[in-house]
């Protein structure tokens, strides 16, 4: 079963990708002189964008001077495209790496699109370009959580499948590489400390959702069942789709009267799930009525 992602991101968590990227360089030392901090990529919903100045002294202010004043156009250029047009700065972005394959700005520009692919469903790039992003980022917790839910939720097929297998430890460990390294970054001198709460909660919930899903392609309802449920608590936003794995986890598992608490959230939440959900609370309901229900 494939369960879409749909792009859900705010101003503050968009923000987030430049201050995480900036500060977790200058807290881990690993920034070579070559590598200057990331920019702020877009936030990928497509309806809520940053001023255009958002976040460019934190970025720039540490950065050397440009190599060359072509490339630092170039970027500019794509930063400044606007992200209501994602296949825009998507072309601009793969023009830029074309052009210069190592630049100091690629972190900026592979954590960009990493929320572009996701925008605009090209899962497989966006998977290759959110990898190079963490090599050369490892502390890039919204790239890391990213690819911790999407790699699962686009998964097709047996879970023990080789290939699955193998996707499905790359989801395990980035997402919790994610929820690792969140709670240690400090707030970036760029965001308020409300925008800085929402971001890191959000980041944190799609972590425990990929980590969550990872357990239920297992068959490990039991260990499901609390990231699946912590990722709701802590999202300002909650996923139906979250909901939805909350409701299947607890149905595996025998706790029915949980599962179907959740499906009725997920049906309240108006999206392409609500039917499916509502469907689903019905029928726990009813093998309530002829199973036994094993307390939590």
């Amino acid at each position: 079963m494939t369960w879409k992602f749909e792009t859900r991101f705010t101003l503050a968590a968009g923000l987030l990708a430049l201050g995480f990227a900036c500060v977790s360089h200058a807290q881990t030392g690993t920034n070579p002189p070559n590598n200057p901090p990331a920019t702020s990529p877009a936030p990928a919903n497509g309806t809520q964008t940053p001023p255009a100045d958002a976040g460019k002294g934190l970025a720039m202010d540490s950065a050397p001077a440009p190599v060359n004043a072509e490339e630092d156009a170039a970027f500019k250029a794509f930063q400044e495209a606007p992200n209501s047009d994602p296949q825009k700065k998507i072309a601009l972005g793969e023009d830029f790496l074309q052009k210069y394959p190592t630049s100091r700005y690629r972190p900026g520009i592979y954590a960009s699109l990493t929320l572009l692919y996701l925008q605009t469903n090209q899962v497989q790039k966006m998977e290759d370009v959110g990898e190079k992003e963490v090599q050369l980022m490892p502390t890039d917790v919204q790239t890391m959580a990213i690819l911790g839910q999407t790699i699962p939720r686009a998964m097709s097929g047996a879970a023990t499948g080789p290939d699955n297998a193998k996707e499905l430890a790359k989801a395990e460990a980035y997402s919790k590489r994610a929820l690792e390294v969140t709670p240690t970054i400090a707030k970036p001198a760029n965001l308020t400390d409300e925008q800085f709460a929402s971001a890191k909660s959000t980041t944190l919930a799609m972590a425990h959702s990929g980590l969550g899903l990872v357990y239920v392609r297992r068959g490990k309802y039991e260990d499901a069942i609390p990231e699946l449920d912590q990722s709701v608590k802590i999202d300002p936003t909650p996923d139906p789709v979250n909901y939805y794995l909350l409701g299947l986890a607890n149905q595996k598992a025998s706790h029915f009267d949980e599962a179907v608490n959740a499906f009725n959230k997920c049906a309240s939440i108006q999206g392409g799930l609500q039917a499916k959900c509502k469907t689903e609370a019905e029928a726990v309901k009813k093998q309530s009525n002829t199973q036994l229900s094993v307390p939590k």
